[in-house]
């Protein structure tokens, strides 16, 4: 068994597999990256039994076969080589030699029957995206999933889809994120994804530019948002399981099982007080503040909505901060507090140059929106001030 490539590309494709490559197992075999020859075909496989990670690579090859090796000690070698093609050598005993000009190694390898079976899915039920767009909707929800194993289906995030809409729900008990995105077709289903998944294959998916929106005189929301990438990602489901379809890829995982929390009942219908304020002003400031409040110095951030003012107000034993921002405030003055680091996460994950601050009292969630529309909702819990 004898496969040529190339040194970089080989060395990318075992990088992103390794990813799914479990770290301590019962079973051997799970530790390793699955190699499978085909002529001039390589795939490269790593699953650790929750997630998975297939790729296929086009080398120079006759001969086919199968084995395990260490994912870790091939990616390090392939990157360490001395030229830019490599040559991969396997005899019947499963001994692996890799030479590339002067340099030549030689490991072992396992064979591949205690291996487990990659899950299929029916692919006839699936769902497209837009690369981009899924990488932005991970990245700005998966601030808010919950890190308590208490209740683990709170460690996922919701693919929510009807009415031709996919909503994106993250929550953990102190504050909730909802990205929305037309799906157009798409057939109504909800499961939960695993944020371990999300996190590997937003590392996968192709970048796009989307520029902030702004309003323009006559409220209309302008969005200049550009894209560097057309591709897609396709999405198939099953009872327990998820695969994406992404750029050569197929990643697969475990749903999580359980009952969602429902968060359509957790938005608020009503609100007293509407604010509107430039996301950066708010953002800095609270960055502001930020550089007073540690692990051992935690407090609120204190925030009084009134009139044509927002006033932001800190103190902790580092030192005290007053500061101001212009805002529209409409309906009653407020005076609220809040976690600093949770305000931030969901100021930074904004994508209009202006929000919407929805309040009701100051033991109530705080609802942030665009301006136009909900293509982003996040919730807070406020924190309770002492005079």
């Amino acid at each position: 068994m004898k496969f040529i490539c190339n040194k970089n590309r080989l060395h990318d494709a075992i990088t992103n597999v390794s990813k799914a490559v479990a770290t301590k197992s019962n079973i051997a075999a799970l530790e390793g990256m699955k190699l499978k020859l085909t002529e001039n075909n390589l795939e490269l496989t790593g699953f650790d039994l929750e997630l998975g990670i297939r790729t296929n690579l086009e080398v120079n090859s006759e001969s086919s076969g199968e084995l395990v090796i260490n994912s870790r000690l091939f990616s390090e070698i392939i990157r360490k080589m001395s030229s830019d093609e490599v040559t991969v050598t396997i005899d019947e005993k499963l001994n692996v030699n890799i030479t590339g000009n002067d340099t030549t190694y030689d490991i072992s390898a396992m064979p591949p029957d205690e291996y487990p079976a990659f899950p299929v899915i029916d692919n006839e039920k699936y769902f497209e995206i837009p690369q981009y767009i899924l990488k932005n909707m991970i990245e700005h929800t998966n601030h808010a999933v919950s890190i308590n194993d208490s209740k683990p289906i709170l460690t996922g995030e919701l693919f929510d889809i009807y009415d031709n809409i996919f909503r994106m729900v993250a929550i953990d008990g102190f504050r909730l994120a909802v990205r929305t995105e037309p799906a157009p077709g798409a057939e109504e289903t909800s499961f939960v994804v695993p944020s371990k998944t999300l996190n590997e294959i937003s590392k996968l998916l192709a970048k796009g530019d989307m520029a902030k929106s702004s309003s323009d005189d006559s409220g209309q929301e302008q969005n200049d948002a550009k894209t560097t990438s057309d591709e897609t990602c396709k999405i198939y489901t099953s009872a327990k399981n998820i695969i994406f379809e992404i750029s050569g890829y197929i990643v697969v995982s475990r749903l999580l099982e359980g009952e969602f929390h429902n968060y359509k009942a957790s938005l608020p219908s009503s609100f007293t007080t509407e604010v509107i304020v430039k996301t950066k002003d708010f953002s800095d400031s609270i960055e502001r503040c930020s550089l007073l409040i540690n692990e051992k110095n935690k407090r609120p951030v204190r925030c009084i909505f009134d009139g044509g003012i927002l006033r932001i107000d800190c103190k902790t034993n580092i030192g005290k901060l007053n500061d101001s921002i212009p805002a529209e405030v409409n309906g009653p003055s407020i005076e609220i507090g809040f976690n600093n680091k949770f305000l931030l996460d969901a100021l930074k994950a904004c994508e209009t140059d202006k929000i919407k601050i929805q309040l009701t009292a100051p033991n109530r969630p705080v609802k942030i929106i665009p301006t136009v529309g909900e293509s982003f909702i996040y919730l807070l819990m406020p924190i309770q001030l002492k005079n």
